[in-house]
């Protein structure tokens, strides 16, 4: 896989460029909550702030003679599994002119045959002990580091040790065989293939600008085609002795395993590995700095929106001592406020811009950032400037507002609590980026609990002083780079690299302060009339509780301890747009959404989100086709809250015209932009939408005209009918909850919620795939790539035993058409063939299969899919594929029963489509049904004669 950069900052950056690219980021950080609040008023402890900043006291770091360095730490979350990495810091940069793309190359190899698991063995192995193979196995290339990931079961000590054998292999004993490799290089070609488009060529035009010619900007992962196509084998080899040693590696190891054996195990398969005798040194590249503003302004045939970046580079900052986390603490707090800011620019009634962001986050190199990005409204660049600018220039003339920072600071130290409450609740792949990081750029490792308890004491000695004064420091006319990109069309409009500069410079004039408007009253004025509940039920088996209020409103209840402090929740009942006419389908179809963008009851959104700092939860209610519903997850402590929330968005919506004007502004600019230079990929899911949907108006691509259709008035009136009566619904909720200390709650909140009495449903719109074998061929765009739908659909018979069948026939044909597409034949970099079912409004099934691949193989690679469907119609699916899907879904099964989504989904899908709740505990009895007998049945009825196939080629 071809990754760019990890560092956030250039996640949008990137998102332009390489749509086919991975990321790792950092979880989001939760709300606030008042517990938090109130500690932020505690007697600090002091922290020398001079003193070195402590490493995880619960990680063990070591180093082996030969100079690998290894992490491990014990964590049980999930039980019986571990994650596994082998970090090389060797990525693109180190490449020379021969070696462009070899680095990734490189990662291709890794599984395709080492000295203990010969040419495909590997995955196969790993497959057959429930470990997907892109899913769950998988690896990435960076400019400055390659790394394996590998996650594992821990109940197998084989299947551990066998999987520690593979990170040994993938450090010393890649096999590079002549033969796989030159096989594997029409697989690295279509992976180029995906990534060509506008975003790449416009990259290819702005990168040596952003990164001042340096190396980074000459070395991007994915290297050049034409080296790919015609490199040596011996080059690749020189490349893998040359940087793949010990001292350039580090092993990571977390999980549910006894530390001391997997560090034995660690010195005895890494310590054989010989240390370099003389090894070339490795060469740290950095970004020059330089003094002008570059400005690079490109245009695309297919690049549908204008869109503004200004980049201010400074060098990056090591965090060593306290004083360092310190600032950090202030930066993050800086980005939370002016993010809000920016945020509340796009909810008023003619927003600057579509979308945009400020932030002050790690770049690339040597190199931090603080970054302003926009997505202009209607191509006006000077208004979008302007508006990032001036936000920077109003902290600068004003700074930021006491009750700004104290939200804040409450929601920071919030997050804080809340990742310290589920410190033993923190799943494993959580953990591993930071070692990942500090053994790559030198990133601290610090404990949950000493950062909690060094924000509690730090976090009241950062004044407002020492936030403002960071726009200086940030926003500096040297080591500035503005990169615009546009729609070819509008060229001859785009500004000269002059006038941007010159709206640069301007922006900040005539400006007022900033007003932060609060409401400081309850969300509900009055509390609700509670309704009681009127019957019981208790399902043991699988630990749930049905109440059923006197209002009619049913409560599904499961406890858990999966997460310390967590309560998901959600409730739904039938109907939706479905009930409504041609004419009221748009203002249908955006009804929530323009209700959740007015605010509750006297709080606007933006009041809204100000008055809930310092709680953890979120609420949001829905319209869909054939129902309506609420969605949400709280925190223990703020569960009241958010049931508050809920009753409110029931009995007390709000609309807000400027917002919803502003909103639908910016809607319909975004689809004027899409219809002017539709993308090629646009043009080809809307062809699939549109004939899955029979043409049906319903399945149309929305646009502005759609849009000049919604009536707020009408809006607000259905949005009120829908959840007007609350007896039809079902609620869930999973979590950390007591069901006797949560019932006063329901009781207050859900029952006493409106009820009519009255029994509703959806309405079958009689909407199906058209039936017979259809053929639909989009020619649109100019790169040399193709893409392949083929979709199966028609009737279902509702029952988990079909489920299961059509689940393992997904699994088993991905499995094949991966072998053959991807490995014989090297004709595609991805396939995937899945299945997906649904009960309402009638039971159907569709069944897909996807790839890219290049024009000219189209007909030959869907020949080839043909073929493999032939087959299990005929023979069945192999019988160690079947073990292969067994062995997956157990696994992950394993692993969903302890998960709160998981849960919350299930119940939440029993309860809607009248299904058993207890079904859960038949998945073992289930997975004894898919033989290769079931297979072929399931091939021969799920893969008949209902195909549309769809193929998306270049202009002609």
């Amino acid at each position: 896989m071809c990754q760019l950069v990890r560092k956030p900052l250039l996640l949008m950056l990137a998102v332009l460029f390489c749509a086919n690219s991975s990321w790792a980021q950092a979880p989001a950080k939760p709300k606030p909550g008042t517990k938090a609040a109130a500690k932020l008023a505690a007697p600090p402890k002091p922290f020398n702030l001079a003193a070195p900043i402590p490493f995880d006291k619960d990680v063990m770091v070591g180093k082996l003679p030969n100079g690998l360095t290894y992490y491990i730490r014990k964590n049980a979350e999930p039980a019986n599994r571990a994650e596994l990495r082998l970090v090389v810091r060797a990525g693109s940069v180190l490449e020379n002119d021969a070696q462009q793309g070899l680095a990734h190359f490189m990662e291709h190899m890794a599984f395709n045959g080492t000295k203990n698991f010969p040419k495909n063995e590997l995955v196969s192995f790993l497959q057959s002990s429930g470990i997907r193979f892109g899913a769950d196995l998988n690896a990435y290339t960076s400019f400055d580091e390659t790394v394996y990931e590998l996650p594992v079961p821990t109940d197998s000590a084989n299947v551990f040790e066998r999987s520690m054998q593979i990170l040994e292999d993938w450090a010393h004993n890649i096999s590079l065989d002549t033969t796989e490799i030159n096989k594997e290089r029409g697989v690295v070609l279509e992976e180029w293939r995906l990534g060509r488009g506008a975003q790449q060529r416009m990259r290819d035009k702005y990168f040596p600008a952003i990164l001042n010619n340096s190396r980074y900007a000459m070395r991007l992962p994915i290297g050049k085609d034409s080296i790919i196509r015609t490199f040596k084998p011996q080059v690749l080899r020189d490349f893998y002795k040359t940087w793949y040693r010990p001292d350039l590696m580090a092993v990571v190891a977390v999980g549910d395993f006894d530390v001391k054996k997997v560090e034995a195990m660690i010195r005895e398969k890494f310590g054989r590995i010989p240390k370099a005798t003389t090894p070339t040194p490795r060469p740290n590249y950095t970004i020059p700095a330089h003094k002008d503003t570059k400005v690079v302004i490109v245009t695309d045939n297919e690049q549908p929106n204008t869109v503004v970046q200004l980049i201010y580079k400074r060098p990056e900052v090591k965090e060593k001592v306290l004083g360092d986390l310190r600032a950090d603490v202030a930066r993050d707090l800086f980005n939370a406020m002016l993010g809000n800011r920016i945020q509340e620019l796009t909810q008023q009634a003619d927003p600057p811009f579509l979308y945009g962001y400020s932030n002050y986050g790690g770049f690339l190199g040597n190199l931090d950032a603080f970054t302003a990005f926009a997505v202009a409204k209607e191509g006006n660049i000077q208004r979008s400037i302007r508006a990032l600018l001036d936000e920077n220039a109003r902290v600068k003339q004003f700074g930021f507002t006491p009750t700004e920072l104290a939200r804040a600071k409450t929601e920071l130290l919030r997050g804080a609590e809340q990742a310290y409450l589920e410190r033993d609740k923190t799943r494993s792949s959580s953990y591993v980026g930071q070692y990942v990081g500090n053994f790559t750029d030198q990133e601290p490792v610090v404990n949950i609990g000493f950062y909690y308890d060094f924000l509690k004491s730090t976090l009241s000695g950062i004044a407002l002083k020492d936030i403002n004064g960071l726009v200086d420091q940030f926003i500096r006319n040297e080591n500035r780079a503005v990169v615009l990109m546009a729609p070819e069309k509008d060229r001859a409009k785009l500004p000269s690299v002059e006038q941007v500069i010159g709206y640069i410079d301007a922006a900040g004039k005539d400006l007022t302060a900033y007003d932060d408007k609060t409401i400081d009253k309850p969300l509900l004025p009055k509390q609700p009339t509670p309704g009681p509940v009127v019957s019981e039920t208790k399902i043991d088996k699988i630990g749930v509780t049905e109440l059923k209020l006197k209002n009619g409103v049913r409560v599904v209840l499961k406890p858990t301890t999966f997460k310390n402090d967590q309560i998901l929740f959600t409730g739904n009942s039938l109907g939706g747009t479905s009930l409504y006419d041609l004419p009221d389908f748009q203002s249908a179809r955006f009804a929530s959404t323009l209700i959740a963008l007015g605010g509750t009851g006297e709080f606007s959104q933006i009041q809204l989100g100000k008055f809930l700092a310092g709680k953890a939860l979120n609420v949001s209610p829905y319209i869909s086709e054939l129902g309506e519903g609420i969605s949400g997850s709280a925190a223990p402590q703020d569960l009241e809250t958010a049931l508050q929330l809920l009753y409110s968005y029931f009995t007390q919506p709000r609309r807000d015209p400027d917002v919803v004007a502003g909103f639908l502004s910016n809607q319909k600019s975004a689809l004027a932009a899409q219809l002017a230079t539709p993308t090629p990929q646009k043009v080809f899911q809307d062809t699939v939408s549109v004939t899955l949907g029979n043409n049906n108006p319903r399945r149309q691509p929305l646009t502005p005209a759609d849009l000049d259709r919604i009536n707020l008035d009408r809006a607000v009136q259905i949005y009120n009918e829908r959840f007007a009566d609350a007896g039809g619904f079902t609620f869930t909720f999973v979590g950390n909850f007591d069901v006797a200390k949560i019932r006063p709650l329901l009781e207050t909140y859900l029952g006493g919620l409106p009820a009519t009495g009255a029994k509703e449903n959806f309405r079958d719109l009689g909407i199906r795939a058209p039936e017979g074998q259809l053929t639909k061929t989009v020619r649109k765009g100019v790169d040399p790539k193709a893409s392949v739908q083929l979709v199966y659909t028609g009737n279902f018979d509702w029952t988990p035993e079909n489920a299961v069948q059509v689940d393992a026939l997904a699994e088993v044909l991905e499995i094949k058409l991966i072998e053959k597409l991807r490995e014989d034949e090297s004709g595609v970099y991805g396939v995937s063939a899945s299945g997906a079912y649904g009960r309402y409004p009638v039971p159907r099934y569709t069944f897909r299969v996807n790839f890219g691949c290049a024009p000219e193989n189209v007909q030959k690679l869907i020949a080839s899919v043909n073929r493999e469907i032939a087959a299990l119609k005929t023979n069945g699916a192999d019988a160690k594929d079947i073990a292969k899907f067994k062995a997956e879904t157990t696994r992950e099964q394993e692993v969903q029963l302890k998960d709160n989504s998981f849960w919350l989904s299930y119940l939440s899908n029993q309860y809607y489509n009248g299904d058993d709740p207890l079904e859960v505990l038949r998945n073992p009895e289930l997975l004894k049904t898919v033989t290769v007998e079931s297979t072929k049945a399931a091939a021969n009825k799920y893969l008949g004669n209902n195909l549309i196939q769809f193929v998306l080629l270049p202009e002609k």
